[in-house]
């Protein structure tokens, strides 16, 4: 059997992701609060420990499996509130860091818990940003969870190194795709996000791809089976494009 473990699948890149691994042969199970999808499992990623509890729990019917291969992907991101920082308060810091930053470690802990002694090919992939290496007015704790998930898991690279049937570990930046996150920057004010215009260009302009074609571009990814700590840009292995825009 192949696995694909994904969280935040229930729409734009994530359920396009679904849908690509399912059309390359990997049974799915996914997380999302929507859980839309017969192989969802609800879960509330603005609350960590309903994460690692049902999460662990959904985990329970695969931990004894064969597995032939197994490919995890943290996808579950929030950009809500874009603000400066002077216009955010306490509770919106914490519950956006609780989805995109603590929440998205407690996945992919417990998935290393819970695969670990298998010995098939495994890949853990954090799905990143170009966020996580420039920082964007209105944006600081999009940029810091983003940021903080890659050294997060250049650490367990390090880590995975001291195991016995190690993961493979990959931060992919899947570039600018036509989903309701660039939807929510084309609508955002420029006085919350100076940054604005320039997604509203590559929207006219017609450069947003489409998640489809990225997530088929992390199927061919995954399947190198050769990276270990590595950040990669999805654009890179699109057939017959170049690199295209910078993402975000």
């Amino acid at each position: 059997m192949k696995l694909a473990i994904i969280s935040g699948g229930s729409r734009g890149l994530g359920a396009a992701l679904c849908k690509a691994y399912s059309d390359a042969g990997f049974e799915v199970l996914e997380f999302s609060r929507r859980a839309p999808h017969p192989f969802s499992i609800a879960c509330d990623f603005t609350q960590p420990q309903d994460v690692s509890e049902r999460v662990s729990a959904g985990f329970s019917p695969y931990r004894n499996a064969v597995l032939d291969e197994l490919v995890v992907i943290s996808n579950v991101a929030s950009l809500d509130p874009i603000a400066p920082n002077t216009r955010l308060d306490a509770a919106a810091i914490q519950r956006n860091l609780s989805t995109s930053f603590v929440s998205a470690i407690v996945f992919m802990s417990e998935a290393l818990r819970a695969f670990q002694a298998h010995a098939c090919r495994k890949t853990l992939v954090s799905v990143s940003s170009g966020a996580a290496l420039k920082g964007y007015a209105g944006w600081s704790l999009y940029c810091a969870s983003k940021a903080g998930l890659e050294n997060y898991l250049r650490a367990v690279a390090a880590e995975q190194q001291l195991e016995r049937f190690p993961f493979g570990t990959m931060n992919i930046d899947p570039g600018v795709m036509d989903t309701e996150m660039q939807a929510l920057i084309r609508d955002t004010p420029s006085d919350n996000f100076p940054a604005r215009e320039r997604f509203i260009t590559l929207h006219q302009e017609g450069l947003l791809r489409a998640p489809a074609t990225i997530a088929a571009a992390f199927v061919r990814m995954t399947s190198r089976g050769d990276a270990q700590g590595a950040r990669l840009v999805a654009a890179d292995f699109l057939p017959g494009t170049s690199a295209g825009p910078a993402g975000a």
